[in-house]
């Protein structure tokens, strides 16, 4: 791990453009493949309860294993892209995401499908989301929100991909439409290519090694304790040196305590002490980051954490449940297949223009950017409140553009959030807990909301569900004023 740093250039602020619109660009791709593929899912829910004659509930675990572990996954990909960088775990991934849709051509079950096509592609969309998000943060300071709202747009190219999907299964069955899909996540593998590695470092980093003697042989844990992200690589050198300093100042005991200074100066040993000393600092940087990375203890700490994984947490709960049951509850209505893949499109449209409106607002700097996302969160509560009462195909199609106006402005504003009340140097943790929490609250979503239809035969219980789980979500964003003072006391 910190040999792969050693080769990313090293700057001292975000570059906010150059090679970082290659970012965004593999970002884009990320969510047109990725979750508009997760999008087209609820296409493939009314074709898996019909094939394998399934219930609601039932089928409703595969997206739910699929949506959950794009999320919960969030600590193993921390890990995985500290010790391989994240261009071999973003590769890793889209391999995943293509060999879970292939496989997933042969199921003959519903639980043979939440392994193929829930295991898999979820662990694979957790590596690749994952990695651009921490990448582009590191590109990106000023212009994050619009370039986020500009690769999240691509989200809205589900108005050719649910049509296209639909067009597959009546050419080649479900079958062939999952093995064309995995085709064509493949392209992932060369854009994934585009990641180059990056690091910022801070003045501050020069203060640490001006500190020198003063850390012990334990440095490693003291240094790598603090709230930072890439502790290996940004203060690992400094851990080292101050190591190599005491190692020369008296009182030091590596060799017999009458002759250390004369022998570790001019002795044969002294190279050979300076590598064993380099590894085993090398070595306890690596576990310590690992550990930081996967437990994220200190950030239980941390109030901005709990605020933005509540909002978190609900917030996704909420999206996943229209997104997989509009194409079912169009169904209940009366609407076609082939009208119910115009309302994922027009929905995959109307929040793609959506996102880069609220990017671009947002980036102005009137306001906080949580105070926006606290209002659209609120707005889709009301508007998913209401969806029960759209009966017709006019008026879901009314219902569906409103949603996806405001689902849309909050989408865009979710890492710009993130990386404003984490701060740029910790993404890679703060987002991989939240998201692990987030996951787990994920995997009972679309269940419960197919439970719901089961018991009901209705999936009016499941809007109402979605709107109170928005409405829920903006509740925490109310403390972030209170956190501040908190931290500006501590």
């Amino acid at each position: 791990m910190l040999k792969r740093e050693g080769k990313a250039r090293p700057y001292t602020k975000a570059l906010d453009g150059g090679w970082g619109w290659m970012i965004v660009f593999h970002f884009f791709l990320v969510n047109v493949f990725v979750i508009g593929m997760f999008k087209t899912f609820a296409i493939f829910f009314v074709v898996f309860q019909e094939e394998f004659e399934g219930t609601s509930e039932q089928t409703g675990w595969i997206g739910s294993i699929m949506t959950s572990l794009s999320y919960s996954a969030g600590p193993l990909v921390a890990v995985i892209s500290d010790i391989y960088g994240e261009k071999t775990a973003s590769i890793l991934g889209a391999l995943l995401i293509t060999g879970g849709y292939v496989i997933s051509s042969w199921a003959t079950s519903i639980p043979f499908l939440c392994v193929t096509m829930g295991l898999l592609p979820g662990l694979g969309s957790a590596l690749v989301y994952q990695a651009a998000v921490v990448v582009m943060s590191k590109y990106f300071k000023k212009r994050l929100a619009l370039c986020t709202a500009i690769a999240r747009s691509g989200v809205g190219l589900t108005f050719l991909l649910a049509p296209f999907t639909k067009a597959m299964i009546d050419l080649y069955d479900w079958t062939g439409a999952l093995v064309l899909l995995g085709a064509i996540a493949l392209n992932l593998v060369p854009s994934s290519m585009l990641l180059r590695p990056i690091r910022i470092t801070s003045e501050s980093n020069s203060d640490i090694k001006d500190q020198g003697g003063s850390l012990s042989a334990s440095g490693a844990e003291a240094v790598c304790g603090t709230e930072t992200s890439h502790c290996a690589e940004t203060q690992e050198p400094s851990i080292r040196d101050s190591a190599v300093q005491k190692a020369g100042q008296p009182g030091t005991s590596l060799t017999d305590p009458q002759n250390r200074n004369e022998e570790f100066i001019n002795g044969p040993n002294r190279r050979r002490l300076f590598l064993i000393d380099e590894e085993s600092f090398e070595k306890k940087a690596i576990l310590w980051s690992c550990k930081q990375k996967f437990c994220g203890i200190s950030l239980l700490k941390n109030p901005f954490f709990y605020i933005f994984t509540w909002s978190w947490l609900f917030g996704q709960l909420a999206y996943l449940i229209p997104t997989f049951h509009l194409a079912a509850r169009a169904k209940t209505l009366g609407i076609g297949m082939t009208d119910a893949s115009y309302l994922i499109s027009v929905a995959g449209i109307t929040e793609s223009v959506s996102q880069i409106i609220s990017g671009w607002v947002a980036d102005q700097n009137w306001i906080r950017k949580y105070h926006y996302q606290k209002s659209y969160l609120i707005l889709c509560g009301i508007t998913n409140l209401l969806a029960p009462l759209a009966t017709t195909f006019p008026l879901l199609m009314t219902y569906i553009v409103f949603f996806a106006i405001f689902s849309g402005g909050y989408m865009a504003l979710i890492i710009s959030v993130l990386v404003d009340l984490s701060g740029p140097s910790i993404v890679h943790r703060f987002m991989g807990l939240a998201g692990f929490f987030t996951g787990i609250a994920i995997l009972s979503g679309p269940p419960i909301a197919g439970w719901l239809y089961d018991y009901t035969q209705t999936y009016t219980g499941s809007f109402y569900l979605s709107g109170t789980c928005y409405l829920v979500s903006s509740v925490s964003l109310f403390f972030v004023p209170l956190a501040e003072r908190w931290k500006s006391r501590v």
